[in-house]
């Protein structure tokens, strides 16, 4: 089972600065645009007009992590979580 994150960039943020190195090292996290989630078989995906939108898939056990980061970045104005089987 993963987690993915729907993450609504606010206008004009570097999507590159949601997720350290680090913590994309520690947790193996895929940081992926729409496009390139649907290239990896991500299917079903909406577009999402007028938003920058990013995904972040991760392992469960990494879920509070991930909600911690996403909660005090500023690039990030605001996001979802999905639970995939």
């Amino acid at each position: 089972m993963i987690v993915v994150f729907e993450v609504f960039l606010v206008p004009g943020a570097d999507p590159d600065t949601i997720l350290t190195d680090e913590i994309k090292s520690a947790t193996k996290a895929q940081l992926m645009t729409l496009d390139e989630a649907r290239k990896v078989g991500f299917a079903g995906l909406p577009d999402q007009p007028g938003h920058d939108v990013r995904l972040i898939a991760v392992a469960v056990r990494d879920k509070a992590w991930i909600i911690r980061t996403l909660e005090g970045s500023d690039a990030v104005g605001q996001f979802k979580v999905h639970d995939v089987d």
